[in-house]
């Protein structure tokens, strides 16, 4: 690519104003506002498909795949059967301070389920479906069955859960199954002949149960409002001034808030039609987002960067699907983490190749508990590794630590904090109600506040060499795999209490089988790591030692999480034999050296 790319014009993203109020104290601190209002209409999670039922009864909200074509259903008929099942809940004393267990991956059956729950005041926790498909470890299910405590179990297919369902914490619960019911379960379908319920949750009901990722510790189980998932929903439309439903095709699992919050409901919110993508963002499982890209022409794309990653590769193969896609795509995003500069050029060159437009990329910013959008970019963009600004209603604070500043959030979509945690939940919000994320932010321009903000890594990720050096991993972690451009789809950040930093590197699979020889792939991370060096300032963002890994992240071991992104303490652990290796006094031929 020459940059020729960033010469061309945007395409019109439909972006709402950007506003911010700026307030600098003394002591450091910087405080960020957005004052654009935003709809209350919707409290609940059911009052947008009360209300698009009525106001465009036969658009389609779900799409999935059914064989070659796709099942649908529109919001008329998904209100009816939401009521139904509401109505069945109902009659099996299920309501208010309970929660239903969600073992099952992403469907219209487990949408429809969902909102009938929460639609009379049953939480709805969904898990990863990692923690109980075959062969899974359920100590994972257990321990969230211990904080969750549920009273009835939905899933998609009881005999993919099998095990799950017969384990010793799931006994005597009543499970609701869509595929393979069995004698045990009862029929998700004959549950939709029983006589409709009413829609009572209130908007300080919980709506939701999400489990944090645990890449800290045990994962907590998050409580979502219908306030908080509600109003989160309206502030993101705020950023747009955008009259037309959006269409989107995601794979994003419902058991995040990602998926489930962001997409799934941001598109009930919207009145728009979302296409279910059985994909996932790794090699042999991408082709069916492709078949589904190459068929639905999208207008708003979110998927993490493993996902653009090997996009970038078939767009760059197939015109006809880099056509498709930009016909009327407005704007691209990516989430759950950073991604490499150089990702996102190839899709502009693509983009500006087949349409003559850039289209602009954001990003949302936030995380399980912050609903999850507290920041996100809603201006023309070109940039990766952005934070954004807060959405409407949302403050964001830049509190000095050390050298760096933490990023806390306070607006409407903030949860109250963890089931069953009620010291852990005061101690996530500090003494102004900010919630603390655990992350750095800087500004992009100390002068311009409205350029937005920069990641600036994990403070809890971060680590020091044996010299006392700081290394903030997250930050490096992204420069390390921009400035190698392509060769490597991610890399983990290695090094505490060592003489220097090491990164072991996942290759990208379709650059090696385009350059097709193991030295050339070599070559270029060694010629991306040395300009990398030559340009930092300090040994914190130098790489001192490299060695690519075999193979790619493992998901059935919660090292590549289901959004996406690598967990990088996990990864560590469950490689001391490189790890070794990659510090070794002597390193043997496979491990490349710097410095």
């Amino acid at each position: 690519m020459d940059g020729s790319q960033n010469l061309a014009p945007f395409r019109d993203a439909r972006y709402a104003p950007r506003r911010l109020e700026v307030e600098q104290r003394p002591d450091g601190t910087t405080v960020l506002t957005n004052p654009t209002g935003y709809s209350d209409r919707f409290q609940t999670t059911w009052a947008p498909l009360d209300h698009w039922a009525v106001q465009a009864p036969d658009r389609v909200w779900l799409a999935e795949r059914d064989g070659e074509g796709w099942r649908t259903i529109t919001y008329a008929q998904a209100r009816r059967k939401v009521a139904a099942l509401a109505g069945a809940l109902t009659a099996m004393n299920l309501g208010v301070e309970q929660v239903m267990l969600i073992l099952a991956r992403n469907g219209i059956d487990h949408a429809l389920i969902s909102y009938g729950a929460m639609a009379i005041g049953l939480a709805i926790a969904p898990v990863s479906p990692q923690y109980g498909l075959k062969g899974a470890d359920l100590s994972r299910l257990a321990f969230a069955c211990g904080v969750l405590k549920p009273s009835v179990v939905y899933t998609d297919d009881a005999a993919a859960f099998e095990g799950a369902l017969e384990a010793e914490f799931l006994a005597g619960l009543p499970v609701i199954a869509s595929m393979n019911a069995g004698e045990r379960c009862m029929d998700f379908e004959a549950l939709l002949a029983s006589p409709p319920a009413d829609f009572t949750a209130l908007p300080e009901d919980t709506a939701k149960l999400l489990l944090t990722s645990g890449s800290t510790g045990r994962p907590k189980a998050v409580i979502g409002t219908h306030r908080n998932i509600a109003l989160n929903g309206a502030q993101i439309a705020a950023c747009f001034d955008d009259p037309d439903p959006p269409v989107v095709v995601n794979a994003a699992p419902w058991s995040h808030s990602l998926g489930a919050n962001a997409i799934l409901h941001m598109v009930l919110h919207r009145g728009g039609t979302l296409y279910i993508d059985a994909g996932q963002p790794v090699a042999g499982r991408f082709e069916e987002t492709l078949r589904n890209l190459r068929e639905v022409a999208p207008t708003y794309h979110n998927m993490v960067p493993a996902g653009w990653a090997l996009f970038a590769n078939a767009l760059e193969k197939e015109p006809d699907l880099a056509r498709t896609f930009f016909s009327r795509v407005r704007v691209l995003q990516y989430g759950g983490a950073s991604m490499a500069q150089s990702i996102l050029d190839r899709i502009q060159a693509v983009a500006v190749a087949t349409i003559g437009e850039r289209v602009t990329f954001a990003t949302g910013y936030g995380s399980t508990e912050t609903g999850p959008t507290a920041c996100n970019i809603h201006w023309l963009n070109a940039r990766s590794g952005m934070c954004g600004l807060p959405v409407p209603g949302t403050s964001a604070k830049l509190v000095p630590v050390g050298e760096k500043h933490e990023i806390r959030v306070k607006g409407p979509q903030m949860s109250p904090g963890y089931l069953g945690e009620p010291e852990l939940s005061a101690a996530a919000f500090d003494e102004e109600g900010y919630y603390r994320l655990g992350d750095a932010a800087r500004l992009v321009d100390e002068a311009d506040p409205s350029a937005g903000l920069v990641f600036d890594g994990r403070l809890v990720e971060n680590f020091k060499l044996a010299s006392g050096t700081f290394v903030a991993a997250g930050a490096l972690r992204v420069a390390a795999v921009s400035a190698i451009g392509g060769a490597v789809s991610d890399a983990v950040v290695c090094g505490e209490g060592e003489e220097g930093v090491g990164l072991m590197l996942f290759l990208d699979s379709g650059y090696c089988a385009r350059v097709g020889h193991m030295a050339a792939v070599r070559t270029a991370i060694a010629a991306g790591l040395g300009r990398m060096n030559a340009a930092a300032r300090g040994g914190g963002g130098k790489i001192w030692r490299a060695l690519i890994l075999d193979g790619a992240p493992d998901a059935a071991s919660g090292e590549l999480t289901d959004k996406g992104y690598i967990n990088q303490a996990l990864a560590r652990s469950r490689r001391p034999v490189e790890l070794t290796r990659l510090f070794a006094a002597q390193p043997d031929a496979g491990v490349m050296t710097f410095l």
